[in-house]
């Protein structure tokens, strides 16, 4: 009777009605370009750490200043990430061009170059500081606080909400645009070639039109991303913060994407894993993707994603089978070997 009741209550709604709709990402923003409508909402105004998602604004303040991007930038020992101790392929003393060093920052999302941008800002790191408060504020961002550039601190806060709009205003620029939806690229560091990788293992991928691309990751701030994306003819920005895994993440994106194109979503069949149930989305709009999964269960477990017979296929994790039922996708979980 119950069911019923709600049947005839959504049925009744207009096509911008509120349906549950389950992601992992503890915080959710879609809006529409061409409108500014919200698609699919989530927790868009509470504040959490962004970690390298911080590397957009780094990247529009050094653009801002409009520095010289070939002059030669040296790596220096206070570039060193003493915070978290994160790893670099960018050796202390290598000197790349300020134009390398920005793709570095935003493509491979390495920490020493974007550390190595707000040092060499004109005035130092107390102007790059007072530059980036600047642009927080022009752009209305105000439940956002940015203390440095990487993203490596955890004091570096915002919201779906406002990371809409920074991610609005980095698409405005072309080389942020270029670089951050590159699958590679090859720089010169120290008279060696080295090929670096999109950190977004979905920019190039088939079936992807991705028009900006920024991820980020901190243990207090999870899997962080920001993507400009068409689908179906649909320009739409999405934000998706805290997922607890890489997989989680780019679960989200896919079922956001097939949302937007109006396709059903996958149906994703996991072994259980021993969580509470995960919040719902809030989705504006009369067909909404649904998610299943189990609530409970053992282990470690990477998922394959496996779209239609005409989407794209994309792979996570190590030893897992795969098969469509009735022209859907199922996508089953494993523990890694």
């Amino acid at each position: 009777m119950i069911k019923k009741l709600l049947v005839t209550l959504l049925m009744s709604m207009s096509a911008t009605a509120a349906l549950a709709v389950p992601f992992g990402s503890q915080s959710v923003l879609v809006i529409e370009d061409d409108t500014g409508k919200i698609l699919l909402e989530k927790n868009a105004n509470q504040v959490v750490s962004i970690a390298s998602l911080t590397k957009l604004m780094t990247a529009m303040v050094v653009l801002d200043a409009k520095q010289d991007m070939n002059e030669q930038i040296a790596i220096d020992q206070r570039d060193v990430d003493v915070l978290k101790h994160s790893t670099s392929r960018v050796p202390v003393g290598a000197v790349i061009s300020r134009h390398d060093v920005l793709a570095l920052a935003l493509m491979s999302s390495d920490n020493r170059a974007a550390a190595s941008l707000g040092r060499t800002y004109p005035g130092g790191v107390v102007a790059f500081k007072s530059a980036v408060r600047a642009k927080v504020a022009a752009l209305g961002m105000t439940q956002t606080v940015i203390e440095e550039p990487t993203g490596l601190s955890p004091n570096n806060k915002s919201t779906a909400s406002d990371l809409v709009k920074m991610a609005r205003a980095a698409s405005a620029y072309p080389e942020i645009a270029r670089i951050t939806t590159e699958s590679s690229d090859t720089i010169n560091i120290s008279g060696r070639e080295v090929e670096y990788r999109n950190t977004n293992r979905l920019v190039g991928a088939k079936g992807w039109e991705i028009g900006l691309s920024k991820t980020g990751y901190t243990e207090e701030a999870g899997r962080c991303l920001i993507m400009k994306i068409k689908s179906a003819g649909k320009n739409a920005t999405l934000v998706l913060l805290n997922a607890k895994a890489s997989s989680t993440r780019i679960l989200d994106a896919l079922s956001i994407r097939r949302f937007i194109a109006g396709d059903e979503a996958p149906v994703i069949a996991r072994a259980p894993v021993r969580q509470r149930a995960q919040p719902v989305i809030v989705a504006s709009a009369a067909r909404a993707p649904v998610i299943k999964a189990s609530l409970r269960g053992r282990g470690r477990h990477h998922p394959v994603i496996v779209t239609a017979a005409h989407g794209p296929v994309v792979k996570a994790g190590l030893h897992s089978r795969v098969k469509l039922k009735q022209n859907k996708p199922v996508i089953y979980r494993h523990r890694r070997a």
